[in-house]
């Protein structure tokens, strides 16, 4: 937001016929004292401001400008506390309104989870975070016309947020500016675990994702490597502290990273 400070001046003068025509003080003026000039005053300047024509201009707005407003102003599912569903905020003066709108793809997309080395019984049950991998699809897509002139909620998909859904099942919305993502533009890796050396990760392929969620898969442990579940996740053990693998869409599980003090210190003489 920028802030800029207006100095207001409150001042006047006086003449009678004793004052000085020159500007020097005269007699009579000896020991009056003046006014004290008021301290600046400041006033808040929208970080957005319109002209005449009662909007921002923006029809010389980059990619990388639109994205950027939209990303200030879209509220996702955890953070839009007015109630359910993704809400793109209106504060005119601050964030519009506009003179050219903005074209914004909201789509949620589900990913089934499945565990990589799922038989490995043993991997499960000491704790440690097995490698899994998913597959991704599109649920749902609304395309909205935004310019910050009125509040716009975009509702969530039923199914796809049920507290009732597969524990294999996790969901995840993008807000991208222009047109849809394509394949080449969705993430190959999402992190599980925001506890974990990783993180709950979604790294998108495109700079037009202004923001994103993920709601995880709630015991993907218990997956199997087709995305079902396979016991009861309360008998399995939730997995440990061990870092968990990353996840390839193209249905590859991930390897395990290791490596040998004794490589690293081995003299290249040896």
């Amino acid at each position: 937001m920028a802030v800029a400070a207006a100095v207001l001046f409150a001042g006047g003068c006086s003449s009678g016929d004793d004052t000085s025509l020159s500007g020097e003080p005269s007699e009579s003026a000896t020991g009056v004292s003046e006014s004290p000039t008021p301290s600046p005053t400041p006033s808040i300047t929208p970080a957005y401001p319109t002209g005449a024509s009662g909007c921002h201009s923006n029809q010389r707005w980059t990619t990388e400008e639109s994205t950027e407003w939209v990303r200030r102003y879209v509220d996702t599912p955890k953070d839009n506390y007015m109630g359910g569903g993704l809400r793109v905020v209106s504060l005119p003066g601050y964030n519009g309104p506009l003179c050219r709108k903005v074209t914004v793809q909201i789509e949620f997309w589900k990913l089934v989870y499945g565990v990589a080395n799922g038989d490995d019984g043993n991997r499960l049950s000491d704790g440690k975070k097995p490698d899994y991998y998913f597959d991704i699809s599109r649920v749902k897509r609304v395309e909205l016309h935004v310019d910050g002139s009125a509040d716009q909620t975009v509702a969530l998909p039923t199914s796809l947020y049920a507290s009732d859904r597969s524990p294999c099942v996790g969901a995840l919305v993008s807000v991208t500016v222009g047109k849809p993502l394509t394949s080449k533009e969705l993430p190959k890796e999402v992190g599980v675990g925001g506890s974990s050396l990783y993180g709950s990760t979604v790294d998108f392929r495109s700079k037009r994702v202004a923001d994103h969620e993920l709601s995880e898969p709630s015991a993907p442990q218990v997956c199997s490597p087709d995305g079902k579940p396979t016991a009861d996740p309360a008998d399995v053990p939730t997995p440990g502290s061990q870092p968990t693998g990353l996840f390839p869409t193209d249905l590859y599980p991930s390897p395990d990273y290791s490596f040998d003090i004794d490589d690293v210190l081995r003299s290249p003489a040896r």
